[in-house]
């Protein structure tokens, strides 16, 4: 099993009819939790890659209802470092 997680940020808050049908999602099989942050609009998925992806995983979610306005990056990649000339490692 292949754990992945997708973040994505809503617009208009979610309603009672679309909450319960996100309860349902999480008994779509793969689906593992939904995670909601009311305060930052958004909604963490944990999911399994062998049986689920990305863009499936957002279907879902928007049948339910809920309006999503933008994947959000879990995490960004570091700019290289350069590397310092060797005279000044030498010393």
């Amino acid at each position: 099993m292949t754990q992945l997680d997708v973040l994505y940020r809503y617009g208009v808050p979610p309603t009672e009819a679309s909450m319960l049908a996100m309860a349902r999602v999480r008994e779509v099989y793969g689906v593992r939790s939904l995670l909601f942050n009311e305060a930052e609009k958004t909604v963490r998925i944990e999911y399994d890659a062998t049986r689920l992806n990305e863009p499936m995983i957002h279907q879902l979610l928007r049948r339910a209802g809920l309006d999503i306005v933008e994947r959000v990056t879990l995490f960004t990649i570091p700019e290289p470092v350069e590397a310092l000339p060797a005279a000044a490692l030498v010393k």
